[in-house]
């Protein structure tokens, strides 16, 4: 019998249902896995410190400070010591997937942006030399997604097509770098979608006079041009099916 996946899982910077997203980490028999959060995880994010670790499983948001006041927003930039950690994991090949609001973190890391595949933004931001205006977001859609690759080890046992009920957002991806694994039909215009930006200033579900150039599709892009590939899964925080985790 072959051995556990070795998974340390990430957390902290937003509010996500502890006991049901830990119970899937605890349903599945081929992994073992242990919770850190920052920013203790930082002291030790390197090949060395990750010695016993085959996967690093990012559900995190840090760089972003929600201040409940004006400017509604703060962003810090991470530590030297872990931003050389960062790509000295990823030379070494340790596994990295990075959940819905992890696409989030770090706006001030350009390179973080470069390895999730996109960002989402709170803010209006300059990304990849490019301006864009705050990220879309809209609550309970329900839309149908498709297998892109169904050769793919991450989609094992999914139909080629299947519906799910959930949040979608409407974020730069950098489509040329990633090679999608899942793809949604639902229609990302931002007539479809909420501003970010209004919603962290007190008013949710709202995009009066907010624009945004219309976004890609991918569901789950995988991350390419490391030792190893990515995956960032772009899903809401609702459990339920296909909420395992990528591993």
């Amino acid at each position: 019998m072959a051995d556990p996946t070795r998974v340390l899982l990430v957390t902290k910077g937003h509010p996500f249902e502890r006991e049901p997203f830990f119970a899937v980490f605890d349903a599945n028999a081929d992994i073992s896995w242990r919770h850190v959060e920052h920013p203790e995880v930082r002291k030790r994010f390197n090949p060395e410190g990750l010695v016993d670790v085959d996967v690093v499983v990012f559900y995190d948001m840090p760089g972003v400070e929600f201040t409940r006041s004006d400017p509604p927003v703060r962003f810090t930039d991470p530590e030297p010591g872990y931003v050389a950690g960062f790509e000295a994991v990823m030379e070494h090949g340790t596994g990295l997937v990075f959940l819905h609001h992890a696409i989030a973190a770090w706006p001030t890391w350009s390179r973080y942006a470069e390895v999730v595949g996109g960002r989402f933004h709170y803010q209006p931001a300059e990304l990849a030399g490019m301006a864009y205006p705050d990220s879309g977001y809209r609550y309970g859609v329900t839309h149908t997604v498709e297998v892109v690759d169904p050769d793919h080890p991450i989609v094992d046992g999914l139909p080629a097509l299947f519906e799910i009920t959930d949040e979608v957002y409407l974020s730069p991806v950098f489509v040329e770098s990633v090679v999608p694994v899942l793809r949604s039909q639902h229609r990302f215009t931002e007539d479809e979608f909420f501003s970010a930006g209004l919603a962290i200033r007190g008013r949710r579900n709202c995009a009066e006079g907010w624009s945004h150039p219309p976004g890609s599709r991918p569901e789950l892009p995988e991350g390419v041009g490391q030792r190893r590939p990515m995956g960032c899964f772009n899903r809401g925080p609702h459990l339920g099916p296909g909420s395992e985790p990528v591993t």
